[in-house]
């Protein structure tokens, strides 16, 4: 595995901020997913070979979330040195992402956590809603996002508690629109398609 900063290296430390968990062994990771497209893109990125199995949800159940457990002391302490750290749902903070492929780790977040959704508001004639959001126990770490994304992008999101032990980062439509342009900002970039699809058929054009 190659630990230098990349497109595609910044989306898959964008997966493991999200989908990833760190062992307390200073060695093992682990990586989770519903979508065997996620999983098969992460291993691709970091040139992992292990074997791709299966688990059920926190409550038990049919196996229906695919997992890929892996061992790489360099790439743990890499992990360490940029802030993320074991049982790191409420403690994650600020992370060291280069400015340059930070669009990489924000679609990579969107991809695991992240969700948008749209609906006609009846109320108003014509009027098309169109959300992205962003979820973390980590308020810390989502108001973090939220300055970065103000910062690089001028792009204004709202951040509130959701009522189940987590928070939402949300984008309204003309602001969504602008976000999710800078994230997949050409056709090639690696991503999970059945959210990329959804996004495009909600819109009715590619983005």
């Amino acid at each position: 595995m190659d630990i230098e900063w990349s497109r595609d290296f910044a989306y898959a430390i964008g997966l493991i901020t999200t989908d990833g968990s760190l062992s307390k062994d200073g060695r093992h990771l682990n990586f989770t997913s519903k979508d065997l497209d996620q999983i098969q893109n992460f291993a691709k990125i970091l040139s992992l070979k292990n074997k791709v199995g299966l688990k059920s949800g926190s409550y038990g159940g049919e196996k229906k979330y695919y997992n890929l457990q892996f061992g790489n002391v360099k790439f743990y302490r890499f992990l360490l040195s940029i802030g993320l750290c074991p049982n790191k749902s409420k403690r994650l903070g600020r992370l060291m992402i280069p400015v340059k492929y930070f669009a990489d780790f924000l679609r990579g977040h969107l991809d695991g956590d992240g969700y948008t959704y749209s609906y006609w508001d009846k109320r108003w004639k014509s009027s098309f809603m169109f959300y992205t959001s962003f979820v973390s126990a980590s308020k810390k770490h989502l108001f973090w996002i939220k300055q970065k994304i103000s910062e690089l992008y001028h792009i204004e999101g709202a951040l509130r508690f959701s009522g189940k032990s987590t928070y939402v980062l949300k984008y309204a439509k003309i602001s969504s629109i602008k976000l999710l342009r800078k994230l997949y900002y050409n056709e090639k970039v690696v991503c999970l398609k059945r959210k990329k699809f959804k996004i495009q058929a909600a819109l009715g054009y590619n983005i």
